[in-house]
């Protein structure tokens, strides 16, 4: 896919927990700063229900779920734009994600030490973002002054990106968050050059203890401050999803059902994380195998087609398409025909939300 979400926070605040139960992963969780230096690397399972029904429509021998990559990135301090913590190494891995998973601690205990003393969500939230937007401000004043050269050189474009980058630089000066804000497309294409840390995309989970309402008051701190900014939270207990992660699939629902619950935090948080990259899910199915394809939004045909094969896209001849819904109501793919709602669709086809795809290709 190509696309990644990086898991950033404090140090101590879960982000390791959450990302073993998340990836199934081994990362090393300690009690202590800095236990992770390289980032983690896993690959997380997007639940999706409807998959299953599709498995059961065509009887497929084999279910494949979308996946989505996670990374754990060590965690920031105060300072981190000024190499506090290994902090330039730290945020250099952040540089390279797409989207952020936002860990904040909202749970008590002496068991686990926080850095600065205190458990303080709001607090935590703001260190984090002032040294992503420190550091995005060197980013831009570098940026601006190489920029200025060339426009003192005649270079009309220049003028204009340089208006820009005031303007970004404006903003962070005010403490403003870069991210989940209107720019026109000429803007957007200087944004993405610019590999800003405060432009991406961020979820804000809530790392709870075990407990009805136990952390209510932090939690609903984090829920209003999102709200603001237009972002998402989720809350989820790492600890009790660590433990959940550990256990056989079978006995897994039962165990939710004895903690009250009807899914994991987990498959909320994955599909959180999934909306934040602003994918959709195409299926391909039939006897061999059901599986969900992510691809982003606005993908046209052919493209979809490459997700599964190269050769799928370079030789693409047409797409047959219908929808999940359509499917469901009619029964099977035989009635679906029968019907009229099985179409026949050409390379500008934008594939949508619950397309059942198969493709035609010829190389």
């Amino acid at each position: 896919m190509g696309l990644c979400c990086g898991m950033i926070g404090l140090p101590n605040v879960g982000k390791t927990t959450v990302f073993n139960a998340l990836t199934s992963g081994g990362a090393l969780a300690a009690n202590y700063p800095f236990a992770t230096v390289d980032p983690n690397t896993g690959i997380a399972l997007v639940p999706d229900p409807r998959l299953i029904k599709l498995t059961k429509i065509f009887i497929s021998k084999k279910t494949t779920y979308s996946t989505l990559e996670v990374r754990d990135i060590a965690g920031l301090v105060e300072g981190a734009s000024k190499g506090e913590g290994l902090g330039n190494q730290f945020l250099g891995h952040i540089r390279e994600v797409d989207a952020l998973l936002h860990v904040v601690r909202c749970f008590q205990g002496t068991d686990v030490v926080h850095v600065s003393g205190g458990i303080d969500p709001l607090r935590d939230i703001g260190v984090i973002e002032t040294e992503l937007m420190l550091s995005d401000l060197e980013t831009l004043d570098r940026r601006k002054q190489k920029t200025e050269k060339k426009v003192r050189a005649g270079d009309k474009k220049a003028a204009f990106e340089v208006e820009f980058l005031a303007k970004l630089i404006g903003l962070l000066d005010k403490g403003e968050w870069l991210g989940n804000r209107e720019y026109t497309s000429e803007e957007q294409v200087i944004l993405n050059e610019c590999q800003l840390l405060s432009s991406k995309p961020v979820l804000f989970v809530a790392n709870v203890s075990e407990g009805k309402n136990a952390d209510e008051a932090m939690v609903q701190t984090v829920r209003e401050f999102a709200a603001k900014r237009g972002a998402r939270v989720v809350t989820i207990c790492g600890q009790l999803e660590a433990e959940l992660s550990s256990l056989p699939e079978s006995e897994r629902a039962e165990f939710l059902n004895e903690m009250g619950l009807t899914e994991s935090g987990l498959v909320r948080l994955t599909r959180e994380a999934y909306t934040l990259l602003d994918l959709i899910t195409f299926f391909t199915a039939g006897e061999i195998e059901s599986r969900a394809w992510p691809i982003p939004r606005s993908t046209k045909a052919p493209q979809a087609a490459g997700k599964i094969h190269s050769d799928m896209e370079r030789g693409f001849i047409r797409a047959e398409v219908y929808h999940y819904d359509d499917l469901l109501a009619c029964g099977s793919e035989a009635k679906v025909k029968e019907k009229g709602l099985f179409r026949l669709e050409g390379k500008d086809y934008v594939i949508k939300e619950a397309d059942i795809v198969y493709f035609r290709f010829n190389v």
